[in-house]
């Protein structure tokens, strides 16, 4: 991929080990990594974020090259991959850190996560008010190592088996029908 036309997003939809094993997947994604965004503790870990005290959302920062897969593109998968109408939770998964939140880089891009919103509420996906809230980008804080392709070396673990795996599973029917995924 040419690393000077790539661009970086960064959402957080409830735990990132899913919403990070999805994006890499995707065409046109360079790299999708979990880490945390939106709190007042510099470098947290993730047992401090757990606390719900740093106040950190769990996130996926994307890299991607916006001539393969558009914001847009992206953010119909943000939006396919947890219930944006859930406050501070998803499904079992329960605080603050679990938010879901796009954090925008300027005006423009603030627009733009605005529309997305718009287009996926109208679209009757998920029955409700979306919460997603919308925050000014400040700082990335990379997870520890161990958290990074988690699903990919831990598949049966309880909670990738019960709650990540069938997720994917989902995210690749249909995103795969619409062409959008990198040949395995």
């Amino acid at each position: 991929m040419d690393n000077n036309n790539l661009e970086t997003i960064v959402f957080g939809g409830g735990c990132f080990w899913c919403v990070e094993s999805c994006f890499n997947l995707l065409k046109g994604v360079d790299a999708a990594i979990s880490g945390y965004s939106g709190g007042h503790k510099d470098n947290p870990t993730y047992q401090e974020v757990c606390t719900g005290e740093t106040g950190h959302a769990e996130v996926v920062q994307i890299t991607y090259n916006p001539s393969i897969i558009s914001y847009e593109q992206l953010m119909d998968v943000f939006f396919f991959l947890h219930d944006p109408t859930q406050l501070n939770r998803q499904g079992n998964d329960i605080g603050t850190q679990y938010r879901s939140v796009i954090y925008y880089k300027d005006a423009a891009e603030k627009a733009k996560a605005e529309e997305a919103i718009k287009v996926s509420q109208e679209s009757g996906r998920w029955a409700g008010t979306y919460v997603t809230e919308l925050a000014p980008f400040e700082k990335f804080c990379p997870a520890e190592q161990y958290h990074q392709g988690y699903y990919n070396e831990n598949p049966t673990q309880p909670y990738c088996s019960a709650v990540v795996g069938p997720k994917i599973q989902k995210f690749k029917k249909y995103f795969g029908e619409l062409g959008m995924l990198n040949a395995e």
